[in-house]
């Protein structure tokens, strides 16, 4: 047996190391909700202790974890805790914590039902809770990958193939070279992650037809072009900025006579269908092709977890599908035909043990709440003068902007470096914004009273 063999086989008898980290996850936990949004400048800097060569020879583990703890720790960023509004970035679910981290000692790779029984198990199970929760037609397939880019990647390759299989070509074999045109329709606010996947499929971003948006950045019906069965229309279900929803319900009506493959982008929204109070916005949307939505996001899973979903199960897998002689195919599911990876971790552990934990009513309640504190972060923004809200609060989304392009960018920086919240900045209709995002299970009515009083504060400084 090899020294460094012998090392591990040691590390794993004794424990220590895992009790070490325990100790550390035990700590950050107990401060998460307490401490800067944001790293300190010391904390920053502190990170250059990381620029080392790479050593010889071994380190001690118990010293290779103490030095990611003492310098990694006050480097994060507190997207745990309930004032994180940058970027529609959740928190996470205690049990879903919990459960990520079973399912690290597990180390689970779902791609084969031989590989991971239990992933393969709770796949299909899921994929049956989400056809449900989202009232999808029950055909519906789902595959779980890292996020939504992915999921939208996923979706538009899906369409892909079955548009070209219409027309009696076959992509798979033959490629895009000399293959009939498809066309792409989608507004002229589509997230990046959509126009990304465009790229990537060889569809040509080129060839988008834009569609115009209303005041809230919803696609408006009557500007969509004709539409034909060689078209991928791309909707969206919560605007990245104002949170707003398409039409779904006229729109798919109109697509599903014309044999359109209709694909929407719900990184963050689609969960307003789990809603009763908030499902009159995704009216209809059971009637696309193909669903993109993240669990890290509105659900509050741990990174990285997103799920694509198609009523089309032919055409995902087609698209996705990958063979080999040493592939042990199974009865029960196959997690590598619905995904474009084959080694990918079990994030559905902790996806189905936050579903399971809320149950429909915790899912609805959780989402509804953070639908109320965004209410109630307008409501009181717009008390203080100098602070304008633009745009109606559907789902999670505020935007803030005050009297001048300067003075909006100035407070924004000093909201950054006050790190009792954290939140970025956008263009609205040509207007430089604070974008608001909440969507965190941890954000509580004072959580967002203190975060105001920041913004006073932000432009107090801005004024001096």
């Amino acid at each position: 047996m090899s020294e460094i063999q012998n090392k591990m086989f040691q590390e794993i008898r004794s424990k220590e190391i895992f009790n070490q980290v325990q100790q550390y996850s035990y700590e950050y936990l107990n401060s998460i909700f307490n401490r800067n949004v944001y790293p300190s400048e010391e904390a920053l800097d502190n990170l250059s202790v990381f620029n080392e060569e790479l050593p010889e020879n071994s380190t001690k583990a118990t010293k290779v974890i103490e030095q990611l703890n003492t310098y990694g720790n006050p480097a994060t960023t507190a997207t745990l805790g309930g004032r994180y509004f940058g970027f529609v970035a959740g928190s996470a679910v205690p049990v879903g914590l919990a459960a990520k981290n079973l399912g690290t000692y597990w180390d689970q790779a779902p791609a084969m039902n031989v590989l991971s029984p239990i992933g393969s198990k709770l796949e299909s199970v899921v994929e049956k809770w989400l056809v449900n929760l989202f009232n999808l037609p029950k055909k519906t397939s789902a595959g779980f990958v890292s996020g939504t880019s992915t999921a939208n990647l996923c979706g538009l390759a899906a369409a892909r193939y079955r548009i070209l299989e219409r027309n009696n070509w076959n992509i798979n074999e033959k490629g895009l070279r000399n293959s009939p045109k498809i066309r792409i329709i989608t507004s002229k606010q589509a997230h990046s992650t959509v126009l990304k996947a465009v790229g990537i499929l060889g569809l040509g971003k080129e060839n988008i037809e834009w569609v115009d948006v209303d005041k809230q950045g919803r696609i408006i019906p009557e500007e969509i072009p004709e539409l034909d069965a060689n078209t991928i229309l791309v909707l969206q279900a919560g605007n990245v900025n104002s949170g707003a929803f398409d039409n779904f319900e006229t729109i798919c009506k109109k697509a599903k006579k014309a044999n359109t493959w209709v694909h929407i982008d719900g990184a963050f929204g689609l969960w307003a269908e789990a809603v009763n109070e908030l499902k009159y916005l995704t009216k209809g949307l059971e009637n696309a092709s193909s669903w993109a939505v993240d669990g890290h996001k509105t659900l509050n899973t741990p990174y990285d977890c997103g799920i694509i979903l198609c009523a089309d199960q032919e055409a995902m897998t087609s698209a996705l599908h990958m063979s080999g002689s040493y592939i042990v195919e199974s009865s029960e599911r196959d997690g590598m035909f619905y995904t474009p990876e084959m080694s990918r971790r079990a994030r559905i552990i902790e996806l189905w043990s936050i579903m399971k934990y809320l149950g429909k009513k915790g899912i609805d309640e959780m989402i509804l709440t953070m639908n109320q504190r965004a209410k109630q972060f307008a409501n009181e923004i717009e008390k203080i003068t100098g602070f304008y809200v633009e745009n109606e609060i559907v789902f999670n989304q505020v935007i803030v902007r005050c009297d001048s392009d300067k003075i909006t960018e100035n407070v924004l920086l000093n909201i950054q470096q006050l790190r009792e919240c954290w939140l970025g900045g956008s263009i609205w209709f040509e207007k430089k914004v604070m974008r608001v995002s909440i969507c965190s299970w941890a954000t509580t009515k004072s959580d967002i009273t203190k975060a105001v009083k920041s913004f006073e504060k932000a432009l107090e400084i801005s004024k001096k």
